[in-house]
């Protein structure tokens, strides 16, 4: 903070400056205030208002029972004590927002009486004046002297705001209070602090408020830009009323258990998107007759996204909407959303639109990538090396796919397995509900494929379940990949890796370093990357930390007396981490996992 020029102390000194500007500068629990506040009791003479930070704007974020944190406004302009902080919306509720401004000129047109005292007085003695004269005229006189004091009131008010923005720390509020559940009444006053300023670093709507302030977007003003329809997008109105009076009685205590289809198509072929919309682990719930918006990111790089539809799910809770012709999409991997108007849960897939003759590559997701047998269990063991082996095809510019037999209601637990063992960027393919022959289903889905989408499968991954679906599609033995033991009745049929991954990947590397990659206009289609974790990892996080793939290309770790077989190494650690060094800590560990569970809620 700096002395302003045209001040007359010089108390505070400047300790230097970035190489850079800064723009914006967020405080999560700062106590600035307060040591503001206390300098000015020692030193009467220095003024907050007089000070400038070397920023644009200041955002002061706090959780009003914070003991170590304080606002900032009342310090600028005493008249701010009267006006509550800036309520930052939660991310639940309103993850675009929920519409109101938080520039400083709004607040203040907003709170005319706040800031305009004397308008009272000075309205009382227009009336004296009007009640001494004639009874004709004065209801022309009260109605003259009204639009008078209106207008005054109006050049008062922008005075104000004028002398305000003058001196203030941006052009934005300072103070914004984040949620804050009473329960926390009940924890320790010491505490507190410590927890508080753990959970910055955790909250969802810290993140949100801070990125939609960087981004610099409204985003009702830049879809009105673009012609589309900002009502469906508008924050200010985030549900719906339920179209059927039974649906908020039916989804009581239910969770979300959404899923949209991943889609292959052609460019002039049909681009269809199928979402099915149930609540509950096991598809309890069926959301009949109530209204979904259908959104495309038509443009990723930019992350918007473009209102297309909105569609009303059938009996079985199904949505199948066709793009229509003006709205084609061109090649490339784009996201979908289907957002469900009642309650705001939405899923999320992506259309991928290939030319024709892309080449894939397909791994069965148990066959070929789980160590362990788990079919409702929380995680699976991941094969040593099997991330690095689709990485491998996946730089050498080949379309990955993923497909299993497990029923499509478990779509969010898969996907967020293979993201949190960072798997890269694929399209992914379940049964559709439970099926007796799941290699059937396999069998008829890639053959649709590659008749309807003109794919050709390169190389393909699995068990040796598998073998008689990659068999069926006309693949040779080179091209069947069996991760398990040789055995004698398939050794003619596919190539076994008995070796495991690490030695497949080494082969791989050296038989594909005299071969071309592909070219660059088929590559660009491709989204390159693993899988984000937007894909709700709370399935599979029953610990705090994500669990994670050790890459056999990792140097190895240090010796221990019990080093861990090869197959052990992608478990999850161990909670020994955050246990802390001795009994003493344990305390304050419950008191955090206590405490983020209900800040989460």
């Amino acid at each position: 903070v700096e002395v302003r020029g045209g001040s007359s102390t010089s108390l505070v000194l400047n300790p230097g400056r970035f190489d850079f500007e800064v723009s914006d500068c967020f405080l999560l629990g700062c106590p600035l205030g307060l040591v503001l506040a206390m300098r000015r009791t020692v030193l009467p003479a220095v003024q907050v208002s007089q000070l400038r930070p070397a920023c644009s704007q200041i955002f002061n974020l706090f959780y009003p029972s914070d003991p170590s944190a304080s606002r900032l406004e009342p310090l600028l302009q005493p008249l701010f004590h009267k006006l509550p902080p800036f309520a930052v919306p939660r991310y639940q509720r309103y993850p675009l927002g929920d519409g109101r401004s938080v520039l400083i000129a709004d607040s203040i047109q907003g709170h005319p009486s706040v800031f305009l005292e004397g308008d009272q007085s000075h309205g009382q003695q227009a009336e004296m004046k009007t009640e001494g004269g004639g009874g004709g005229g004065r209801k022309a006189s009260v109605t003259s002297v009204e639009s008078e004091i209106s207008i005054c009131s109006m050049s008062r008010l922008g005075d104000t705001i004028a002398n305000i923005s003058s001196s203030w720390w941006g052009s934005k509020r300072l103070d914004y209070a984040l949620y804050c559940p009473d329960v926390l009444t009940a924890f320790p006053t010491v505490a507190l602090p410590h927890l508080f300023h753990a959970s910055y670093w955790e909250s969802t709507d810290v993140i949100a408020f801070v990125l939609q302030q960087l981004m610099r977007c409204d985003c009702v003003k830049t879809q009105e830009v673009d012609n589309l329809d900002s009502a469906s997008f508008s924050p200010s109105s985030p549900r719906e009323k339920w179209l059927r009076r039974r649906t908020h009685v039916k989804l009581r205590n239910v969770t979300a258990n959404h899923r949209v289809n991943d889609v292959i198509a052609t460019e002039d072929g049909l681009q269809m998107l199928v979402g099915r919309f149930m609540y509950g682990p096991l598809d309890m719930v069926t959301l009949t007759g109530e209204k979904v918006d259908i959104l495309v990111m038509t443009q990723p790089q930019s992350g918007r996204w473009v209102y297309f539809d909105t569609e009303v799910t059938n009996s079985s809770g199904r949505v199948t909407y066709t793009i229509p012709k003006s709205k084609k999409l061109g090649l490339g991997v784009y996201p979908v959303k289907m957002v469900v108007k009642g309650d705001q849960t939405n899923a999320e897939a992506y259309l991928t639109v290939l030319p024709r003759g892309m080449e894939c590559v397909v791994f069965s997701i148990d066959g070929s990538f789980a160590a362990s047998v788990s079919i409702m269990g929380s995680d699976p063991k991941v094969r040593p090396g099997a991330v690095d082996v689709v990485r491998h095809w996946q730089d050498l510019g080949f379309l990955i796919i993923y497909i299993t037999g497990r029923p499509d209601m478990q779509k969010q637990r898969v996907v967020s397995w293979l993201s949190q063992h960072n798997f890269p960027h694929g399209m992914i393919f379940f049964s559709e509900g439970l099926v007796h022959d799941p290699l059937r289903q396999k069998t008829i889905f890639l053959r649709n494929l590659i008749q309807e989408c003109h794919i050709k499968i390169n190389s393909a991954y699995g068990s040796m379940k598998d073998i008689s679906v990659y068999n069926m599609l006309g693949l040779s033995s080179s091209q069947i990949y069996i991760v398990g033991r040789p055995s004698k009745k398939y050794q003619n049929q596919c190539q076994f890796l008995s070796e495991g991954y690490a030695a497949h990947l080494s082969t791989l590397q050296f038989g594909h370093r005299a071969r071309p990659k592909k070219s660059t206009s088929v590559r660009m289609v491709l989204r390159k990357g693993s899988f984000g974790l937007s894909a709700k990892p709370d399935f599979l996080c029953k610990r705090t930390h994500l669990r994670r793939t050790m890459s056999v290309q990792q140097p190895d770790p240090p010796c221990t007396p019990n080093p861990k077989p090869e197959r052990a190494q992608s478990q999850p650690e161990s909670d020994k981490d955050h246990s802390g060094g001795g009994g003493g800590g344990g305390g304050g560990w419950h008191w955090a996992r206590a405490f983020n569970h209900i800040m989460s809620s």
